[in-house]
């Protein structure tokens, strides 16, 4: 019977000191509890998302170095752990150093290869190069080492055979990360050795953020693929955030241990540092240990989870104690109060209500009554003032060329909003923000951010858009939430719940006349989803055509009739047309000045969708489907 634990660690990227202290304190718990073998995440000394820190040899030099501290500690137990290596006097062809992603493995002080690698550690055999990933820019792969040796991957791909006491053996198939979802891939590592080689147990060890859905959809990959080969496995995820200067991911855990069938034996609590204990019977291949399965958890849990999680996680990072929030008694401003406010005690927390003469008293009572509800400090301080600054400023300033007077700019409507919306975060919550000691939110939401439909410099601003992956109708799920199972209580008042999505920044947005923002909940959000969120990406033609065929509601999972909300189809095009404008067009300069983002989706705007600012276009098929759908109208 072997003793094996599983270190599920809150990985800080870009400090390997800290990261070797951790360690070695659960080593030492591993060696308290009898363990013969404990095993951490992927890349656990340096972290995983450094950017190009990556390219500083001293920094590389110190992970080696507290490696071999790990490799030292390794004395009574056997330790599996992901590093940096680095390969002597070695540089790729553009010139940077060569590193490999690594599995080291550590016995009595001793490193144990893989039985064919010609490296004393296993390399990653295959780097994902997409959404977040750019391991292709930072490591070699162990397909492009034997590539170099003109071999086969195969030759070098093979199990480690570790050795226990009374002649115990186990012989392991290791595997890093995206080794273990090769669906994709012309070689796939675990299938290998699965069949060539005796396995009695597969370890794989990552470095996964969280992304909704994807721990459940693990489970049920990795069950399948292990259910075929009938080996058991074991799966070492990290916590923690980490980020790309975009985007802060948060990392779940979520390890586990799977059974020869591919049953989940055992999982980690999700975004919690544990040292799981499990016993494996090597002669049986078998766990013996009890079950412990977490429970289900709905997406709106999930995503909480992952928000709060990262919300406190990136605070606590930067030393941030205190936070103000502009609050208009709308649903987003609402809901990040309500956030904020399972992280930090009340009295660090400000809302600020920032009317002008557009705002209705039903958002400033539900602004108000927000602020009771969570018992935070609370300040009224009107845009209004200012507004009627600006205005006299520009109605006196007269345009001059060669001392000839050429009247005055004129400030319409539409510039107005934007006067306002400037002014609420550029000047008012900027200056509470340091009055108070503390920083300011943005609250936008992932509909808003991907038409661009927010002021640039004015409520685009902030130090942290934590709820900007979200749609709206997500966010309304989570208000619900945070009612009913984190406060247990209405904290986020019903009305802000209840009353239409406005700006209330001109006449044209009277709240309590029912005029409201311009996006269609919930069919804006379902379809701009489309635009971003598929892995093939939907266009302006497949949304026609699927428009065409009668089928749009169940391509892109909007519930509600289309037809319902466009009675014709110059009326649908006119609507298709003005969004993709601005997805495709002026918005993304807005996305690529927006703060950064807590993503959980499976495609967060930042460095997990890159973007160029280019001109819309229309493919052909669409200008031709187009122009007969308009035929028939």
């Amino acid at each position: 019977m072997l003793t094996i634990a599983l270190a599920q660690l809150e990985i800080h990227a870009g400090d390997p000191r800290c990261n070797t202290a951790a360690m070695k304190k659960q080593i030492a718990q591993a060696k308290k509890a009898g363990c013969d073998l404990i095993i951490f995440p992927e890349l656990s000394i340096p972290g995983y998302f450094i950017g190009d820190v990556w390219d500083q040899p001293d920094f590389i030099n110190d992970c080696v170095r507290f490696g071999k501290e790990i490799q030292a500690a390794s004395d009574g137990i056997t330790i599996i752990y992901g590093n940096v290596a680095k390969e002597e006097n070695r540089v790729n062809l553009d010139g940077r150093l060569r590193k490999y992603n690594a599995m080291f493995i550590a016995q009595n002080g001793q490193l144990i290869a893989p039985q064919h690698s010609p490296y004393p550690f296993y390399i990653k055999t295959l780097l994902p190069n997409y959404r977040e990933f750019s391991d292709i820019r930072y490591f070699t792969s162990l397909m492009e080492v034997a590539q170099e040796r003109h071999a086969f991957p195969e030759e070098f791909l093979s199990p480690v055979t570790l050795t226990f006491a009374n002649n115990r053996t186990l012989h392991i198939g290791p595997l890093i990360c995206e080794d273990s979802w090769d669906d994709n891939y012309p070689f796939k590592p675990m299938t290998y050795l699965s069949q060539h080689y005796d396995i009695d147990l597969f370890v794989n060890i990552s470095n996964s953020p969280f992304t909704q859905g994807k721990t459940q959809r693990r489970h049920r990959l990795f069950g399948q693929a292990i259910d075929t080969m009938h080996r058991p496995a074991v799966y070492v995820n990290c916590t923690g955030i980490q980020n790309n200067g975009k985007n802060i991911y948060t990392f779940d855990g979520s390890s586990g241990a799977y059974d020869s069938n591919g049953t989940l034996h055992y999982e980690c609590q999700p975004f919690t540092e544990e040292l799981a204990v499990i016993q494996y019977d090597e002669t049986t291949h078998t766990f013996t240990s009890p079950v412990h399965v977490s429970p289900s958890r709905t997406a709106t849990e999930e995503i909480y989870n992952s928000l709060h999680y990262g919300l406190h996680s990136f605070m606590d990072s930067l030393g941030l104690k205190k936070v103000v929030i502009g609050v208009s008694g709308g649903i987003d401003s609402a809901v990040n109060a309500a956030l904020y406010a399972t992280v930090l005690p009340p009295e660090n927390i400000l809302l600020v209500n920032m009317p002008s003469c557009y705002n209705s008293q039903t958002t400033k009572g539900l602004a108000k009554e927000l602020a009771d509800n969570l018992g935070c400090l609370y300040t009224v301080i009107p845009v209004q003032d200012s507004l009627e600054l600006t205005r006299s400023q520009f109605s006196s300033a007269m345009l001059y060329q060669k001392d000839k007077p050429l009247g005055h700019l004129q400030l319409t409507s539409f510039i107005e909003e934007n006067i306002q919306a400037r002014d609420r975060s550029s000047r008012i919550l900027a200056a509470a923000a340091a009055a108070f000691g503390g920083v300011f939110t943005c609250n936008a939401n992932k509909a808003e951010s991907s038409v661009g439909y927010a002021t640039l410099y004015g409520d685009s601003a902030g130090f942290l858009a934590a709820t900007a992956d979200l749609w709206k109708h997500q966010v309304y799920d989570l208000a619900r939430y945070l009612n009913d199972s984190v406060f247990k209580r209405e904290v986020v008042p019903q009305g802000s719940i209840d009353i239409v999505p406005s700006a209330e920044l001109s006449a044209n947005q009277d709240i309590d006349k029912g005029q409201g923002d311009p996006i269609i909940y919930p069919y804006h959000d379902y379809l701009f989803a489309s635009f971003i969120e598929r892995w093939q990406r939907a266009t302006p033609e497949s949304i026609l055509q699927w428009y065409a065929d009668g089928t749009l509601e169940k391509e892109i999972g909007c519930t509600v009739a289309v037809k319902d909300i466009f009675p014709s189809a110059e009326s649908f095009i006119a609507d298709l047309e003005k969004w993709w404008r601005l997805i495709a067009g002026f918005a993304v300069a807005k996305r690529i000045q927006s703060p950064p983002l807590l993503s959980v989706s499976r495609r967060s705007f930042g460095n997990d969708l890159r973007e160029s600012q280019l001109t819309p276009y229309y493919t052909t098929r669409y200008v031709e489907l187009k122009k007969k759908l308009l035929q028939k109208d």
